[in-house]
């Protein structure tokens, strides 16, 4: 099975489970959907309801796989999506925490090769940027 099929099955199994595991809550508050769209790879548990005369709505996990990385994008849960990515496989350095700055993203340690592989960047005193 090659790497972006081992990710989708991954990522799946992840929602899958939260899914399941919010669909038995009680008391019900509001209604959870998992959409799985394999053709764009995006994969989200959102929840749907009213609350107090108001229509709300929660995107609780959003994950999208793309170049090759697995990104999460939104992740309200109580057990990080990460970590259980991890323990499903992904490996550290193709899971991207893209909710957070591009520019802090490398302290994660997440989506870098490496702990805390920082971007190079450019100062303008240095010779590069001149």
């Amino acid at each position: 099975m090659d790497k972006l099929n081992r990710y989708r099955g991954a990522v799946k199994k992840c929602l899958l489970d939260w899914y399941a595991y919010v669909s038995r809550a009680t008391p019900k508050l509001s209604d959870a959907d998992c959409l799985i769209d394999e053709e764009r790879d995006n994969y989200m548990l959102t929840f749907t309801g009213w609350h107090g005369g108001k229509r709300e709505r929660m995107d609780y996990i959003f994950v999208r796989i793309r170049d090759g990385k697995v990104w999460i994008e939104e992740d309200q849960s109580d057990d990080p999506v990460a970590e259980e990515l991890l323990r499903l496989g992904v490996p550290m350095e193709d899971i991207v925490l893209g909710w957070l700055p591009p520019e802090t993203r490398h302290l994660s340690g997440y989506g870098v090769r490496g702990p805390f592989a920082a971007p190079v960047m450019e100062h303008a005193g240095s010779p590069s940027a001149a």
